[in-house]
């Protein structure tokens, strides 16, 4: 495994640049979504009577904001700009991972990252793929969400709904992770020409290591979030701010460097 993340982070470093690409296209879509729930939300709130309302006052505050979300078209704008939000990164992201996964494919070649070169050439069957893997995704939905309308219904307490939704929800998670990484190594297979098939049988068969890989970089992940909260709790004020955007990095150098494990492990399938 040591081996496995070392020549993954050697490749992350080549890869400096698509770093800081990653980075501000983190950073623009955090703050897209910021100011587009701020525009939202603000409007609705500044409603709130905060000086010592009576349950009366509280009451009209909740009729008001519930006749401005359903009596007006504030909710048909916001799930038209929230929809658009979505597929707009629906669009990107297999764009981006394209030229990374291409770049990968042709570190050795030493002509540097090929970003933009595999964005052109493989943009196709990684759009297919990620398309897939999000239907398959979604797809225990259509059982899931009515079984748990259903029992909301029926159960005697919020706690009793939860906890009685708990393994279907973390089945559904475990389900996710696994589709990740077969799709992984069937993009990887895609952008060097060869069988998606080929790639997934590549992901069964190095199944062991490709976990180990990536939950290892995912406990990364965590520990590094876990310290910037408690320091962001712990002070607070701009300093928190620079580190909360300085945490967008953190996150796609880890992104990164987890992709360019997997595709070492991938290489020696």
């Amino acid at each position: 495994m040591g081996g496995t993340l070392r020549k993954g982070w050697d490749m992350t470093v080549r890869h400096k640049y698509v770093l800081v690409l990653f980075f501000l296209y983190r950073l623009l879509w955090g703050f897209f979504i910021y100011r587009f729930i701020d525009s939202v939300v603000t409007p609705i709130l500044s409603r709130y009577p905060n000086e010592h309302p009576n349950a009366g006052a509280a009451e009209l505050f909740a009729i008001e904001a519930q006749f401005r979300l359903l009596r007006t078209d504030l909710i048909d704008e916001t799930l038209w700009t929230l929809g658009g939000m979505i597929l707009t990164r629906m669009l990107l992201t297999p764009l981006l991972n394209a030229g990374l996964y291409y770049s990968f494919n042709h570190s050795a070649d030493g002509q540097g990252t090929r970003m933009l070169t595999g964005m052109r050439r493989a943009w196709k069957p990684i759009v297919v793929l990620y398309l897939a893997e999000t239907f398959l995704l979604l797809l225990p939905a259509v059982w899931l969400l009515p079984m748990a309308k259903d029992r909301f219904f029926s159960n005697g307490s919020m706690q009793e709904w939860i906890f009685g939704l708990l393994p279907y929800f973390a089945g559904w998670i475990l389900w996710g992770f696994l589709l990740h990484l077969a799709f992984q190594f069937m993009q990887f297979g895609a952008v060097a020409g060869e069988s998606v098939w080929k790639g997934l049988l590549g992901a069964v068969r190095k199944a062991l290591p490709l976990t180990i890989v990536t939950l290892l970089l995912a406990a990364f992940g965590l520990l590094a979030s876990a310290a910037a909260s408690s320091i962001s709790i712990l002070w607070s004020g701009f300093l928190a701010v620079v580190l909360h955007q300085a945490f967008h990095f953190i996150r796609s150098m880890l992104s990164v460097w987890t992709a360019a494990s997997q595709f070492e492990i991938w290489r020696e399938s």
